[in-house]
C-alpha cells in the first residue's frame, strides 16, 4: 500500500497521549505535511509525561513541567486537538468516528492509542468517596481535594503506580499505608533482597507497609458515606480518609471490540502495528502482538517507529520485541533490573550488597554470561551491565571486577562511556542509543543537555540518564565543551549564569535594568525565570546597595508565607535550633484561637506550622506574634530555612557536646540570609546523628575531639548524604566554617540550584580547596557573610505588620494574588 501517493490524506488518531503523539511525531519528521492529522483526547489536557504524575502529586512539579506537547506545538503543526471528548463509535464503512459530544470526522487512516485502564478491585464499599485509581492528571486533582497533613491514605497495591501514589501523599503529609497482595514489594521488577531494601527505606519515610495482606472491603458510614477505614481478610482494619487502587492495568480493547476489530486481551496488531482493518494501526498499552502486551515506554516507541514508517510508506520496518530492562524510581530510589533477574537452578550469583548505604546489586550468570540484573539504590552502571546482557557474550576476565561497574573495568568513566558500544541503550524511557545521541550532537552541532533532549528525547522523561547524556557530550565535543558558555540563563538571553554573575560584579551592575541593557537582553523587561535569579544575584553581590525588587520575587516570597492549595497562607515562626518557650507556645495557641486557623502542625524542621491563614489576616497575625518575640520562620524562602538540633550533652546521657545551643548560634548567625535555593542546618550531639545532620544542606555531627562538618546532602525526593567537608575542634571554627561555606554557594551556584548538585558539579575538592586548604580566602567569605547579614537579619513580617504604608503595600499585593 503506497501512501506517499496520496496528497493531504486524513489521519485520525484516536488517543492523546504518549503513545499516540510519539506516533505522530515520527510521522511528521517522516512526512510533514503529508497528512491532514485529527486527534481526538478523552482528557481535557494537551499531551503530558504520564510518568511524571508522581512528582505532580508530591507538589514537585506542576502541569506545565509535565506537559510533552503543548497547545502551541498542535497549532504550529496544523494538528486539529479535539481534546475532553472521547470517541465512542468508529464507522468502519463509511470511514467516520464519532465523538462523545457529536462530533464526526473522516479518515483514510485511523491510528488507535487508548491506552490502558486501571483495574478496579470489586470489593465492598469500592464506590464510596475517596476511593478512587492514579492514572491521571484528573485523578491526582481528585487525590489533591482530599490529601492533608494528618490525614490517612491507604493505597492498594505496591507495585510501581503504588508506590508513587504513596511517595506523592506521604510528602503532602498525610500517614500513609501501603497494602500489597504478595510477600514482597515489587515483585515483578525486584528480587526478595532488592525488595527488602525498599521496604526498609520507605517505612524510614514514615510510611507502614503490609506484605502479604489481602483486602476485605472499604468502609465508611452508611452505604453511600465516604470511605473512613480499609479491612483486610485478617481482620486487620486501617484508617483511610483517601484510598488509592493501584493494583494493574487491562488493555482499552473496548472500542476496537464494538467496532468488530480482531481483539484478545488487546487490539490483535501484525508486524506492522496493522490491525484486522487495514486502514486501522494501532499501537501502545491497548495492544497484544504475538500474544504478549506491553506497558513499558521502549517498546512502544519502537512500535511508533514501525507504525510510521508504514503509515507513510516510508518503509517495511517490522516490530520486533528486544530484551528490555525496567529503570525505576520510587520515592527517589533509583531502581534496574533486567532478565533472569530472580535466578535458578542453572545459574549464580555475583552480589554487592551495603545496607547501611541501601545500595544492592545482583548479577545473574550462567555460564558465564550474564542473564539478569538487579540494581537498586544506585543504578548509574545499569545501561553498562545491561548492553552485557544483550550481547551474551563469555564475560572472562570481567567477571572479576564486574559487580564494580565499568569504571573498574576501564579505569576511568571517560574511557568507561567511550567503551560502550554504539548501540548501547543511554535512555531506557524513551529508547534513546549511544549512537542517535552522537550523532546528533554532530549533525546539528548540539552543544547542551537541553539541545539533546529536544532533539533525541534522551533524559527528557525520569532524567536518571543525564550524566550519561552530558558524558557523551564531552566525549563528542571534547575541548569544545563548554557548559558553562552555552547554558543560557533564559530565552531572554545567550548569557549562562555564571557569565551574568561575572558581568554583574566586574561591570558594577547594580539593578536589573542595568544588568538587561548591558546585556542586550532581548525581552525588555525579562521573564519569570530570569528576574528572580538576576534579583538574588544582585542583592548577594551588592549587599547594602541594590535594593530587593519584590515583583522579581516568587509569590511566596512576596507574601511572606507559603500559599496553600485552597487559597489560604501557612505560618511558620522561627523556633531557635528547634527550642521554644511556654510564652511563645501561649502567643501561637492565642493566634491560632484569634484567627480560627484551622491546622497546626509541628514540621520535620522542629517549629509549629499555622495552617489555613487567610491572606486578610497574615499581617494581623504576625503582628500579635511580634508581639511575643517570635519572627517569620522564612519557610517560603530561597533562604536559610532550619536549623534542627538534638538535645545534646545538656541532657541526652549520650551527647558529647552541647548541640543544642551550637544549633540555636548558628541560626541566630545565619537566619534572613538569602541564597540560590533554601538552606538547612543541623548540629547532631554525637555520632548517633539523631538531628540527621548528614542529609543537609551543611551538618554538624560531635565527636569527643570536636566537630565533623558535613556539606551538601539532601533529604528530598533524590536523597544525598552529606560529604565530610573538615574536622574542627572549637565552636568558634564551626561557626566560621559555616559562614565562610554558605557565602560560597551564596556567590558561586546558580539560582534554584541546590548545595547537593552544586557540590556533585563543583567538586567537594573544589569547595575544601576554598574553605580548609586556604586560611586566607575562608576569612575572607566569613566576613563578607556577616556584613551581608547586617542586611538581611530583618524580620519582614515585622515591618509589614507595624509599617503603615507597607501594610497597605502588602494588601494590594494580597489582591493581586
Amino acid at each position: 500500500m503506497n501512501m506517499m501517493s496520496a496528497a493531504r490524506r486524513k489521519l485520525v488518531v484516536i488517543g492523546n497521549g504518549m503513545a499516540g503523539m510519539r506516533t505522530v511525531e515520527e510521522i511528521l519528521h517522516r512526512a510533514p505535511g503529508m497528512f491532514e492529522i485529527t486527534v481526538f483526547g478523552a482528557e481535557a489536557q494537551p499531551n503530558y509525561d504520564r510518568i511524571m504524575l508522581s512528582p505532580l502529586l508530591a507538589g514537585d512539579k506542576n502541569f506545565e513541567q509535565i506537559v510533552l506537547n503543548s497547545l502551541e506545538w498542535y497549532a504550529e503543526h496544523n494538528i486539529r486537538l479535539i481534546a475532553g471528548e472521547a470517541v465512542t463509535t468508529i464507522d468502519r464503512a463509511h470511514h467516520t468516528v464519532t465523538g462523545e459530544h457529536g462530533t464526526v470526522v473522516k479518515y483514510d487512516y485511523l491510528l488507535l492509542a487508548t491506552g490502558s485502564n486501571p483495574f478496579v478491585l470489586p470489593l465492598p464499599g469500592v464506590e464510596r468517596p475517596g476511593v478512587m485509581t492514579f492514572r491521571s492528571v484528573s485523578d491526582v486533582e481528585k487525590m489533591l481535594s482530599i490529601a492533608a497533613p494528618g490525614k490517612s491514605a491507604v493505597v492498594i497495591g505496591g507495585g510501581l503506580l503504588g508506590l508513587e501514589a504513596a511517595h506523592g501523599l506521604n510528602l503532602r503529609g498525610m500517614e500513609v499505608s501501603v497494602v500489597h497482595l504478595m510477600p514482597t514489594l515489587m515483585e515483578r521488577q525486584l528480587d526478595a533482597s532488592a525488595a527488602h531494601l525498599l521496604e526498609r527505606a520507605l517505612t524510614a519515610r514514615g510510611m507502614t507497609i503490609y506484605t502479604g495482606a489481602n483486602t476485605e472491603s472499604f468502609d465508611g458510614e452508611g452505604e453511600h458515606g465516604a470511605v473512613h477505614s480499609v479491612t483486610l481478610k485478617d481482620g486487620r482494619r486501617i484508617p483511610a480518609d483517601l484510598v488509592v487502587m493501584a493494583v494493574g492495568i487491562r488493555p482499552n480493547a473496548n472500542l476496537a471490540k464494538a467496532s468488530g476489530i480482531a481483539t484478545d486481551r488487546g487490539v490483535l496488531v501484525d508486524d506492522a502495528m496493522r490491525t484486522s482493518d487495514p486502514a486501522i494501526f494501532a499501537i501502545g498499552e491497548c495492544v497484544e502482538h504475538n500474544k504478549q502486551c506491553y506497558g513499558l515506554v521502549a517498546p512502544i516507541w519502537d512500535m511508533a517507529k514501525v507504525a510510521a514508517d508504514h503509515i507513510c510508506g516510508a518503509a517495511q520496518s517490522g516490530f520486533m520485541p528486544v530484551a528490555s530492562g525496567t529503570r525505576l524510581k520510587v520515592s527517589g530510589i533509583e531502581m534496574f533490573s533486567a532478565g533472569a533477574f530472580m535466578g535458578d537452578k542453572s545459574t549464580e550469583d555475583v552480589i554487592l550488597r551495603d545496607a547501611a548505604r541501601g545500595i544492592y546489586k545482583r548479577l545473574v550468570l550462567r555460564d558465564d554470561r550474564l542473564v539478569g540484573i538487579v540494581c537498586f539504590g544506585d543504578a548509574r552502571d545499569a545501561g553498562w551491565y545491561f548492553q552485557l546482557l544483550k550481547d551474551e557474550a563469555p564475560l572472562g576476565d570481567l567477571r572479576d571486577t564486574m559487580i564494580f561497574g565499568p569504571v573498574m573495568a576501564a579505569g576511568d568513566p571517560h574511557e568507561a562511556l567511550a567503551q560502550m558500544p554504539d548501540n548501547a541503550e543511554i535512555c531506557g524511557c524513551n529508547g534513546v542509543k549511544k549512537s542517535t545521541i552522537c550523532n546528533a550532537i554532530a549533525a546539528h552541532e548540539l552543544c547542551t543537555v537541553e539541545d539533546v533532549r529536544a532533539r533525541t528525547k534522551a533524559s527528557a522523561s525520569c532524567g536518571s540518564c543525564t550524566g550519561l547524556v552530558e558524558g557523551l557530550l564531552k566525549l563528542s565535543l571534547g575541548e569544545n565543551y563548554t557548559p558553562d558558555a552555552v547554558k543560557p540563563m533564559c530565552k531572554c538571553t545567550s548569557h549562562g549564569h555564571d557569565e551574568v554573575r561575572r558581568r554583574i560584579k566586574g561591570g558594577a551592575l547594580k539593578t536589573i535594568p542595568a544588568v538587561m541593557q548591558a546585556l542586550e537582553w532581548t525581552t525588555p523587561n525579562g521573564c519569570a525565570s530570569c528576574r528572580p535569579a538576576l534579583n538574588f544575584y544582585l542583592l548577594a553581590a551588592w549587599p547594602g546597595e541594590y535594593v530587593d525588587d519584590a515583583q522579581s520575587r516568587f509569590v511566596n516570597e512576596r507574601m511572606h508565607a507559603n500559599i496553600q492549595k485552597d487559597g489560604t497562607y501557612s505560618v511558620i515562626p522561627r523556633m531557635w535550633g528547634g527550642t521554644t518557650t511556654a510564652g511563645e507556645l501561649r502567643a501561637i495557641a492565642d493566634v491560632v484561637d484569634k484567627f480560627n486557623i484551622p491546622a497546626v502542625k509541628v514540621t520535620g524542621g522542629q517549629r509549629i506550622d499555622m495552617l489555613g491563614v487567610k491572606k486578610e489576616d497574615l499581617c494581623a497575625v504576625w503582628q500579635d506574634l511580634n508581639e511575643a518575640g517570635l519572627v517569620s520562620g522564612h519557610a517560603y524562602g530561597k533562604s536559610l530555612r532550619t536549623v534542627k538540633t538534638c538535645v545534646g550533652s545538656e541532657w541526652c546521657r549520650f551527647g558529647v557536646q552541647d548541640s543544642t545551643a551550637m544549633g540555636v548560634a548558628l541560626e541566630k548567625a545565619t537566619w534572613g540570609s538569602w541564597h540560590p535555593h533554601k538552606v538547612k542546618l543541623a548540629v547532631s550531639g554525637c555520632p548517633r546523628n539523631c538531628a540527621e545532620a548528614t542529609i543537609k544542606d551543611f551538618g554538624v555531627v560531635a565527636t569527643e575531639a570536636g566537630w565533623d562538618l558535613h556539606v551538601g546532602g539532601n533529604g528530598g525526593i533524590k536523597v544525598r548524604a552529606t560529604e565530610l567537608l573538615c574536622k574542627v575542634t572549637t565552636e568558634e571554627e564551626v561557626m566560621e566554617y559555616a559562614c565562610a561555606f554558605l557565602q560560597l554557594y551564596r556567590m558561586e551556584a546558580r539560582y534554584l540550584e541546590r548545595t547537593a548538585p552544586w557540590i556533585e558539579r563543583a567538586g567537594l575538592k573544589y569547595v575544601q580547596e576554598r574553605i580548609v586548604d586556604n586560611a586566607e580566602l575562608r576569612r575572607s567569605l566569613f566576613e563578607d557573610f556577616l556584613h551581608a547579614q547586617k542586611f538581611a537579619q530583618t524580620d519582614p513580617w515585622a515591618q509589614e505588620a507595624t509599617s503603615p504604608a507597607l501594610g497597605k503595600k502588602f494588601n494590594a499585593m494580597a489582591e493581586l494574588v
